[in-house]
């Protein structure tokens, strides 16, 4: 028994989160946006020190509960924008030495998988599709092993740049996907996959070219856009499930809440015989409750920090997901 807080803060979110014995029983987050242009990350730093507090608090009275009950603190130490994790590592820090309790050091990516068993997956694929993040993943002869990447730039970060090429704020991937819904004629637009890993930098590029030439509707672009990049995650992802012999796909990161990526997924995993998992958007996007979630599983190891280990923690800025010691399973 034991209730854990997480802190969440790898880019434009600060969130908070509290599991007990398993359970999500808070999630609160504040995001940084623009009006134009893309996440900055001394500005988006400044953002999480500033709502902090005040989503700690907010955090705790969803949750119903009091400082003193909680057991330990965990915290994303990467990957992710280093202003930004290490805003949230020193409030993790602050609240693990004046509660006196461990803290436990999270991988944000293997976060995204682990959450994946509260909707009932057991042994999943994780297509993760998130703003610099894009992986096929699964678990492996002892680690959490990556069989597909992206060769550039995350997939979301992708969708980003093409919205504010487009005139369109920050986060685009919502106003992309309504946009979308709105095309009607398909553009041939380049299709990269080579063997298990995906590549965008060119379709931007291409993109970018048709929607300075104004002979294409942005509906169509979008539209098209959407079509070809996620046939490629699907295509990626159909093969690693073949690769691994697994039967479970789960999505995570923020770009699995586009309806059209969860609809293709699901045709796949039905040709396949396969099942699709899929979070609450709560747990898809950034949040602490996934932090919270995967800490609990690491503190009943034994794999908190006290005292002068706990200083001597830092953050991993480019931590990849193959990198992390599973010590838990």
């Amino acid at each position: 028994m034991s209730i854990v807080l997480g802190v969440e803060s790898t880019a434009h979110t600060f969130g908070i989160g509290v599991v007990k014995n398993g359970k999500v029983i808070s999630n609160v987050r504040d995001m940084y946006t623009t009006k134009k242009g893309g996440i900055i990350p001394v500005d988006s730093a400044r953002h999480h020190r500033t709502v902090a507090e005040d989503i700690y608090q907010r955090s705790l009275k969803e949750a119903g509960i009091s400082e003193g009950e909680i057991d330990a603190i965990a915290f994303s130490q990467g990957p992710g924008l280093p202003p930004c994790l290490l805003e949230g590592m020193k409030f993790s820090k602050s609240l693990s030495k004046r509660l006196k309790v461990p803290l436990v050091p999270v991988n944000h990516c293997v976060a995204h998988l682990e959450i994946g068993r509260i909707t009932g997956a057991k042994d999943p694929a994780l297509l993760y599709v998130s703003g610099a993040n894009t992986q096929v993943i699964a678990y492996a002869a002892g680690k959490y092993r990556v069989f597909g990447e992206t060769l550039d730039i995350g997939v979301g970060n992708f969708i980003d740049n093409f919205a504010r090429y487009s005139g369109i704020g920050f986060p685009g991937g919502p106003k992309i996907e309504a946009i979308a819904k709105k095309g009607k004629e398909f553009i041939d637009l380049p299709y990269k996959v080579k063997g298990m890993d995906v590549a965008f930098s060119g379709i931007l590029t291409n993109l970018k070219q048709k929607l300075d030439s104004k002979k294409y509707k942005i509906e169509d672009l979008a539209y098209s856009m959407q079509e070809t990049v996620f046939a490629m995650l699907v295509e990626t992802a159909e093969r690693a499930l073949a690769h691994v012999g697994k039967k479970e796909l789960l999505l995570g990161g923020g770009v699995a809440c586009n309806s059209r990526l969860v609809e293709m997924c699901e045709k796949m995993c039905e040709g396949r015989g396969a099942k699709l998992f899929v979070p609450n958007k709560s747990l898809l996007v950034d949040n602490g409750a996934m932090i919270a979630y995967l800490g609990e599983i690491m503190f009943e190891k034994g794999l908190g920090f006290k005292g002068e280990e706990m200083e001597n923690l830092d953050i991993k800025p480019r931590q990849r997901t193959d990198d992390v010691e599973v010590r838990w399973k």
